[in-house]
């Protein structure tokens, strides 16, 4: 959801509860300034899960999978 700045406090409240679905970015001159997200569902370390499962092409299945393991 996309939202200026001035709907955004004028309507404050709505946007709270709005957020725990999905995240509201807020603009101001039609330039976003801002996103507004839930911290239960913490993004980076979903990306970072998914970011570089196979990084290596030349590596084989059990590779990468010993490679994933070994981060976690």
């Amino acid at each position: 959801m996309i939202v200026t700045a001035t709907e955004f406090k004028s309507n404050l409240g709505k946007y709270l509860d709005m957020v725990a679905t999905q995240d509201v970015y807020i603009t101001k001159n039609g330039k976003n300034i801002a996103r507004l997200t839930s911290p239960s569902s913490n993004k980076l370390a979903v990306l970072d899960e998914l970011v570089g499962i196979a990084s290596r092409v030349d590596a084989d299945e059990d590779t990468i999978r010993k490679e994933r393991l070994a981060r976690q």
